[in-house]
């Protein structure tokens, strides 16, 4: 998606060897109108599913995940990372390592927000190692629910996290792909690769 990558060159920070800061406008503070394209680019590149939810992880992953829930026209249900007086008991729960934060999350789901009549769409910030979205999955295959896609707005594919998606057949689309990181600048995965 040509705007999201001219957004990033103009406002990402590349940090080390293989770090992206977008809170500029993705995770910290958020651009509504490139959500609202991000939004509509999920809708079109899932338009042939039949997505009765979309499933994300907190917190970053909220702001895509409810623009794509408004073109969808479904809910958007979050993994919460920190337990909540309000969620004690019913939940799906699977533990995600994050990288960046370099800490083990415990994310949990709510049984009475997911179930196995759900066709689940996953939407998430960031692919990079895919703990994120395998956690995801994993609370969807206990839910008995149907994974009808992974919806990423920026990979990293110089890591891992694809190639797992991609063993397991899962219909994975980025809406930027990034190939490595060059003198502090983001070079993109060029659209014929």
């Amino acid at each position: 998606m040509r705007l999201l990558e001219e957004r990033i060159k103009k406002d990402g920070q590349v940090l080390g060897q293989d770090v992206l800061k977008v809170d500029n406008f993705l995770n910290h503070q958020v651009d509504p109108d490139l959500m609202a394209a991000m939004g509509e680019e999920f809708q079109r590149l899932f338009k042939d599913k039949k997505i009765t939810k979309i499933l994300t992880v907190e917190s970053s992953g909220i702001a895509p995940a409810v623009f794509a829930g408004l073109a969808f026209h479904v809910p958007v249900v979050f993994a919460r990372k920190h337990k909540s007086l309000t969620l004690q008991d019913n939940m799906y729960s699977a533990t995600v390592y994050s990288y960046t934060k370099k800490v083990n999350n415990h994310i949990s789901i709510s049984k009475k927000f997911l179930n196995a009549d759900d066709r689940v769409l996953v939407i998430d910030d960031f692919l990079a190692n895919g703990q994120a979205v395998e956690g995801l999955l994993s609370i969807i295959e206990e839910a008995g629910a149907q994974l009808e896609g992974v919806g990423i707005v920026i990979e990293k594919t110089f890591q891992k996290g694809r190639a797992l998606l991609d063993q397991r057949g899962i219909q994975v689309e980025s809406l930027a792909r990034i190939a490595a990181f060059e003198d502090g600048q983001v070079v993109f995965l060029d659209d014929n690769q």
